[in-house]
This record gives C-alpha cells, sequence and structure tokens, in this order.
C-alpha cells in the first residue's frame, strides 16, 4: 500500500472524530439552553386557530390560547380567548392573519365594529383614491398593503414655443389600502382595476385632489421593503432625446411646416381632381348629346338644279428659244483637255 494513501485514510478517521465530538458539544448546549428556557416564567397569548382573512368575524372556535415567555408578550396581544372577544359586538379581521399567529389589537376591529377602510387607516391619516386603468395601474400588480410612488404628468402652455411636458413625482412610498372595492391584503391575483385607494396625510390627500386635475396620476411599484424616500428630479422630454427646448421647437416647427405643405399638397390634388371631373362631366354630356343627334333622322334633301357654266377655252403656244450666242468648245492636246468660249456662228 503507497503511503499517500495511509496518510489519507488516518486523516479521514481523525476527521471524523473531531466531527463526532464537536455535533456532541453543540447537542449538549442545546439540551441546556432548553432545560433553561424551561425554567422562564411563561405566559398565554391568543393566535388564530384557522386562517383568517379581511372581514372575517371572531369568535371561540377560530381562537386558541398557547403558551408564550412572559417577557416576549407582543404588544397589542391578548393573554386569553375572553379578554379578545370582550365587549358587546363581535369583532372583524382587518387584514389576513395565518395559523398560529398572534391576534393583535391593530389587526382587528372594536367590539361590533365592521371591517371598513376607516378602521384601518392610522391615526390623523386620510384615504384618498385615484382613477388609473391597466397602464397607470401598473397592470393590476398593485395589491392592498403594498407601497407605491405617484407620478404626476403634465403639459405647460408656453407663449415664446412649444407645449413643454414633465412628470414629477409627486408622492413617494404611499400605502395602498384597496384596489377598486377590495381592502383584503391576502388578494393574490392580479386584476385591472379602475381606482387605488392610499393612505396620506391631510396636506399630500390635498396634493393628490389639485394634481387629479392639473395632470395625469400613475403609480410606480416600489419593492416590498423600500419605505425610505429617494433623491428625485423632474424628467422633461430633452431628458428622453438629450436634447434642449430649442431643438424641440425647431423640430416641431419643421413638423408644422411640413403638414402645412403636405395640407396645401392635399388642396391642389382636390382642385386639380374637380377639374378633371369637370371636364370628364362635360365630356358625358356632349356625347350623350351627340348619340342623341345620331338617333334623329336626318330630312330629305333637294338637290339643285343645275346651272349653265361658261366653258373656257385655252390656247397653248411654244415658242422655240433663241440658240445661246457663244458656244464651249473642248479639244484634247495630248492628254489635256483644253476649253475654248467661241461665239456662235448663225
Amino acid at each position: 500500500m503507497r503511503a499517500n494513501t495511509v496518510i489519507m485514510i488516518v486523516l479521514a478517521g481523525v476527521f471524523g472524530v473531531l466531527a463526532v465530538v464537536l455535533a456532541n458539544v453543540w447537542l449538549a448546549n442545546q439540551r441546556s439552553a432548553m432545560a433553561k428556557a424551561g425554567d422562564l416564567p411563561r405566559d398565554t397569548i391568543v393566535v388564530a386557530a384557522v386562517p383568517l382573512k379581511f372581514g372575517d368575524s371572531l369568535s371561540d372556535d377560530k381562537l386558541r390560547e398557547i403558551p408564550w415567555p412572559a417577557g416576549a408578550v407582543p404588544d397589542g396581544a391578548f393573554k386569553t380567548t375572553k379578554d379578545l372577544l370582550a365587549g358587546e359586538g363581535a369583532k372583524q379581521a382587518l387584514q389576513a392573519i395565518g395559523v398560529n399567529e398572534p391576534v393583535l389589537a391593530t389587526k382587528i376591529t372594536g367590539p361590533g365594529q365592521r371591517a371598513t377602510l376607516s378602521a384601518v387607516l392610522a391615526e390623523g391619516m386620510k384615504a384618498v383614491s385615484i382613477r388609473v386603468n391597466d397602464v397607470l395601474g401598473v397592470a393590476g400588480f398593485v395589491f392592498p398593503g403594498d407601497r407605491v410612488d405617484v407620478l404626476l404628468t403634465r403639459s405647460v402652455h408656453s407663449n415664446d414655443g412649444p407645449d413643454k411636458s414633465f412628470v414629477d413625482v409627486l408622492l413617494q412610498s404611499v400605502k395602498v389600502l384597496a384596489v377598486d372595492q377590495v381592502a383584503d391584503e391576502s388578494k393574490d391575483s392580479p386584476t385591472v382595476v379602475k381606482a387605488v385607494t392610499v393612505e396620506v396625510s391631510t396636506k399630500d390627500a390635498q396634493k393628490l385632489t389639485l394634481a387629479a386635475g392639473a395632470g395625469q396620476l400613475s403609480l410606480a411599484l416600489r419593492q416590498a421593503a423600500a419605505s425610505k424616500g429617494e433623491t428625485t428630479e423632474r424628467v422633461t422630454l430633452a431628458d428622453l432625446t438629450g436634447e434642449t427646448p430649442e431643438d424641440v421647437a425647431k423640430r416641431q416647427a419643421e413638423l408644422e411646416r411640413q403638414k402645412a405643405a403636405e395640407a396645401a399638397a392635399a388642396e391642389e390634388r382636390k382642385r386639380a381632381d374637380d377639374k378633371l371631373n369637370g371636364l370628364a362631366q362635360a365630356v358625358e354630356r356632349v356625347g350623350s348629346q351627340i348619340d342623341q343627334l345620331s338617333k334623329a333622322k336626318p330630312a330629305p334633301t333637294v338637290a339643285p338644279a343645275p346651272q349653265p357654266q361658261e366653258v373656257v377655252k385655252e390656247v397653248v403656244k411654244y415658242v422655240q428659244p433663241a440658240p445661246p450666242a457663244r458656244a464651249t468648245i473642248r479639244v484634247f492636246r495630248g492628254v489635256k483637255l483644253e476649253a475654248y468660249d467661241v461665239p456662235r456662228q448663225r
């Protein structure tokens, strides 16, 4: 057997023994901690025995008491079911409560109260509804309990140039109370809604009411754990294309000139078409008149009597032209042709 193999076997055995020792030590510590925890004073707390949703009435069969460390009881918890159901009238759940989840005073209504939106509002807060659609409402993925940012898009008329459009973040980390008329936070299926109700302060409620008439409101869904605000700035058309307002004005002016030129060309084509239509109608009228004339029978014509004509006789006389006074004589002298102009003898 090789030395490397022996060394590996020895190391494996050592690590195995060490792991067993460490596991025994950990288990001993856990048993000691559990023994100490058992010595702590105990109390009881009321938890949900069945899943509860928004609007469910509370009763003995939906609640139960379980042991709880006395020093770790949550604020607003009830020690006994009798204490929770005390008072005249039934209490209802204001939000979804899971099995074995402590039932707190902030999660239920008072005696005889209904689970309405007013019972969900925090102290000093107001509920305001925002009109949205399938796009402005984040495609229906906003549910009660979510946090959203409210964006305002508007256009301002400018006397110096074209209208200026921009987007501002109006409010940040606003809690959604209800979508349409549903305030149940256990709702998990996305649906397209027409209105979203949010929880805001009185001043923010005034801002939302004023912004609804000044421009278009839209929602931006925030991360579930992101509740802090962030630094924002106004976004304009120049931020989309990198152009200055002067560039945007020039482009819009050019588009308007092109639009005017197209309108003038369309008007010219219309006038030409009207002229062609008028000529076609005139040709059609002339053709119909020709057809009517061709169908009419012509009146019989009487040939006029022959008139006597004077006969004129022409006399042709041939005159012999006078012979020329001179004549040209050509004579070969060897190979050379010579011409002589001599008078003609009579």
